[in-house]
């Protein structure tokens, strides 16, 4: 004998599962694009393999600095 509630929740996610697979089929190239790792620099280098450079890495971490004294003050 089956349970109400589990054909309830079994139905439900169902669903669910259909809905999300039918988004999932509309918007698979966006989805694809989200995950692609990105091209920068007019595809020489990827986005994960960039190395900056130690001036840029510092004033990164000037800015760093400025925001948590400005953080910090308020």
């Amino acid at each position: 004998m089956i349970n109400r509630d589990f054909l309830m929740g079994f139905v439900s996610g169902t669903v669910v599962g259909a809905v999300g697979y039918r988004l999932y089929e509309q918007n698979g190239g966006q989805l694809q694009r989200l995950v692609q790792p990105k091209q920068a620099y007019g595809g020489q280098q990827t986005i994960s393999s960039y190395q900056p450079s130690m001036e840029e890495l510092q004033a990164q971490k000037e800015r760093l600095e400025d925001m948590i004294a400005e953080l910090q003050v308020k």
